[in-house]
């Protein structure tokens, strides 16, 4: 139901509809006006609330006695004083799209009876993502400050804002009774820096500047909140006992003229054209405010009209909230920095001028790889949705859900005259050893293997899981901790560690988690490990595209750790009798054999290589029995479908046979067996004259 357009449910769903929103959206206000923990963002909410407004049209007799649309904020939280707004402090109706901010100005005219052509004039500001503040002054006094709450009645929390500078403690020339409202919120650069000491101290961080304003603002204890780095922005007012100006803009310049800090980008403007603009110049420099909007305030700026337009029950009719996309922002890219994964992989990061997008602070974006970047491939060809993307570019970034941030476009009115194509790397920055890109891939991955510091972790927890050495007291928790106490470095030096430890036990015994019994267990489970069948030591190499399976069929077919290697060595040369044979194994194909040569010929990797093969005694791959084998030495391929076992299953017989399987019928076959839908291979077999037969022949053959 939840998925479903509200023009299509029926009365009893609507019913359940509304009843599901009142409990989401009444648990999001309090984590967003009382806990400052919002859990849904700023779209997600702003949608759900939209639907329950929709569902509310459609079926008006519906609507709940706890109806949100009807709610502001959420109830003051205990443990602060209760104070009652003498002039209610609500929320804003909002616009998502210039058709929004259109209907909106239509709808005042309708409402004041004013033609097409007759002037409304609006005054439009940033508006501030913080946390709402009435101030009331008598006597130009501050007498008690006061969060929204629910509109109603607030948080006294008026000896935590004598605590921040930006507001005035006194005011001279102020009527008797003064009430300034604006917004309290936190500056990026004091963001970063709060967050930085609270994590020094081992505190909670702030996921973004108005969850970190709206916690130090409402502490019990204002010692905390004088040591918060705390503004204010002025932009409306409450009770008055005298008129601050006849228009919203004089009115905002009179709260400056008494002393309070006001938007310096709130504008005045005559026609829904203005109103737009205005925003997208607010929004283009928005990553270079210093402190987080989320879209601009429209509103009415004749304050004799705004008296006669009113209030709904939540919202002003005289102004509307034109929000930004919440997932969606501009910035400037200030760098790009690759990074080397565990898989050897080089991605691009974008360093960028921090912005809050979906509700988080963002300053790093995934730019995908060097053809996304560079606009085009490796051929030169443009590509779907490449960039051409340059430092100092302006960026928009995108941030949907959970998701890491991504740049989706770029502004190139914007580019700098001197900025130049990002050139991609084509050595690891890690290891410094060739990076390199398989045909087919958009990823560029270092080839250092485990000599690459990036990849060292993710190998040696590879090299001690179950299925490679499982070396019992060694798991991936404990391989990263000597990883990190620079015990080990690679594979060979889980080998040498005793040794270099003289009995080890002296200096493993004393660790947290170990005492002698359990360091001489480890000792001795490393010196079991290191007798090791052929298969595993292939697989513990962490080659790409060589898996298990892959790693068996390899030693099966080479038998000898000696043959392997040189047989992979000398596979270098692509004209190589020993790369035909490489690829003739079924299983084998280009890009696996290219992984297993780069590995074997990559004189850094191929040392460390060295370094774990002197450590192990590494058993050769045993040998079927293959006296009586009528198949033994024969090379054959199966083709076309098996109906009596799967192809694993025949293929895992005929090498137990001695014979070897092959991926593609040449002269060197010997046998094919074809099963229905055979296709190439059998006419190949019947052109070159190989023996043929179907399934039921081969288990003939085979039967012992």
């Amino acid at each position: 139901m939840a998925e479903k357009p509200v023009d299509q449910l029926n009365e009893t769903e609507a019913r359940a509809e509304l009843a599901r929103l009142s409990v989401i959206l009444g648990e999001a206000n309090q984590d967003y006006h009382t806990k400052d923990a919002p859990q849904l963002s700023d779209a997600e909410y702003d949608q759900l609330k939209r639907r329950n407004g929709e569902i509310e049209s459609r079926f008006p007799s519906l609507k709940r006695a706890d109806s949100p649309s009807d709610k502001v904020g959420a109830q003051p939280a205990d443990g602060f004083g209760k104070i009652r707004h003498a002039v209610r402090m609500l929320s804003l109706s909002n616009a998502f799209d210039s058709e929004d901010v259109s209907a909106f100005d239509d709808s005042l005219r309708r409402y004041l009876g004013l033609a097409e052509d007759t002037p409304l004039a609006f005054t439009a500001e940033p508006k501030i993502d913080g946390l709402s503040l009435s101030l009331r002054y008598e006597n130009g006094v501050l007498t008690q400050a006061a969060t929204r709450g629910d509109g109603e009645v607030g948080e006294n929390v008026t000896e935590n804002a004598l605590t921040i500078s930006d507001i005035p403690q006194r005011i001279d020339n102020a009527s008797d009774i003064l009430e300034i409202r604006g917004e309290v919120y936190m500056s990026h650069a004091d963001f970063t820096a709060l967050n930085e000491r609270q994590e020094a101290k081992g505190d909670k961080v702030f996921a973004n500047p108005r969850n970190a304003a709206a916690g130090s603002l409402r502490q019990l204890d204002a010692k905390i909140t004088r040591a918060r780095p705390l503004k204010f922005f002025a932009y409306s007012w409450g009770e008055l006992s005298a008129p601050l100006a006849d228009t919203q803009i004089d009115a905002i310049a009179r709260m400056k003229a008494l002393g309070f800090q006001t938007n310096p980008l709130t504008k005045l403007c005559t026609t829904p054209q203005d109103l737009i603009d205005h925003y997208k110049a607010i929004e283009e420099q928005r990553a270079t405010l210093g402190y987080d909007i989320d879209g601009v305030v429209y509103k009415v700026n004749d304050l004799a009209l705004q008296a006669r337009l009113g209030f709904r029950s939540t919202t002003p009719r005289w102004a509307i909230a034109h929000k930004f996309a919440a997932e969606l922002a501009w910035t400037r890219l200030e760098a790009i920095d690759i990074q080397v994964g565990r898989t050897g992989a080089l991605s691009p990061v974008a360093r960028l001028s921090p912005v809050t997008v979906g509700g988080v602070v963002v300053s790093n974006a995934t730019l995908h790889n060097e053809d996304y970047i560079a606009g085009r491939d490796s051929n030169g060809n443009d590509i779907r949705d490449g960039k051409d993307i340059r430092v100092g570019d302006w960026v928009q970034i995108y941030r949907a859900g959970d998701v890491i941030p991504k740049v989706a476009d770029v502004d190139l009115s914007k580019r700098p005259s001197d900025a130049t194509p990002f050139v991609f790397p084509e050595t690891c920055p890690e290891c410094q050893s060739l990076a390199i890109r398989e045909e087919g891939d958009a990823v560029r991955r270092c080839t250092g293997g485990m000599i690459c510091p990036a990849q060292a972790v993710e190998r040696l927890r590879h090299f001690v899981s179950r299925s490679v050495f499982d070396i019992d007291g060694m798991g991936a928790k404990q391989v990263e901790q000597f990883y990190a106490d620079e015990w080990i470095k690679e594979p060979a030096d889980i080998f040498t560690l005793e040794e270099r430890f003289g009995s080890g036990l002296q200096k493993l015994q004393n660790r947290e988690g170990w005492g002698e019994k359990s360091a001489q267990n480890l000792f001795a489970a490393i010196r079991d490990a290191a007798k090791v069948p052929l298969g595993r030591v292939i697989f513990s190499l962490g080659i790409r595209h060589v898996g298990e399976s892959a790693s068996n069929l390899l030693a099966r077919h080479y038998g000898s750790w000696n043959a392997f290697e040189a047989a992979v060595v000398a596979a270098n040369d692509p004209e190589s009798a020993a790369y035909g044979d490489l690829l003739s194994i079924d299983g084998v194909g280009a890009v696996m054999a290219q992984s297993l040569i780069n590995a074997m010929n990559q004189p850094a990797e191929r040392a460390s290589i060295d370094r774990l093969i002197a450590q192990l005694d590494i058993q050769d791959a045993e040998k079927p029995d293959t006296a009586d084998s009528p198949v033994a030495g024969k090379t054959v391929v199966f083709t076309g479908s098996l109906e009596r076992m799967t192809r694993a299953e025949a293929k895992a017989r005929a090498e137990a046979l001695g014979a070897k399987v092959s991926g593609s019928v040449s002269k060197k076959t010997d046998i094919v067996v074809a099963g229905p839908g055979a296709g190439s291979k059998e006419k190949k077999a019947q052109e070159l004259g190989i023996t043929l037969m179907d399934e039921g022949a081969w288990l003939e053959l085979i039967a012992e």
